[in-house]
């Protein structure tokens, strides 16, 4: 159980933390300054934080135009989807 929580922590941290960078994107695109690669926003997706970064695309208004972030947010979110799944019932056996 106390692997659970750990999980579950970890993906509220990197989901939060991706709506934050997204966030930040987009004030750093508005005033032109240094922006977040787009590989590292999709990274922070693969390691968990998919959720948060496709309510900050809508949130924001931020990435919606980009097919890679349209449909790559979506597939990766999936993606994290079926991985959970995966640890959580081998955990549970």
């Amino acid at each position: 159980m106390m692997k659970m929580n750990f999980l579950l922590e970890y993906l509220m941290i990197m989901n939060i933390f991706s709506l934050i960078t997204m966030y930040i994107d987009k004030n750093n695109s508005k005033r032109q300054k240094r922006r977040v690669s787009e590989a590292a926003l999709l990274a922070l997706g693969f390691l968990g934080g998919s959720i948060g970064l496709l309510i900050g695309m809508y949130l924001f208004r931020h990435k919606t135009r980009h097919l890679k972030f349209t449909l790559g947010i979506p597939v990766i979110l999936l993606f994290n989807l079926l991985l959970y799944v995966l640890i959580t019932t081998t955990i549970l056996m």
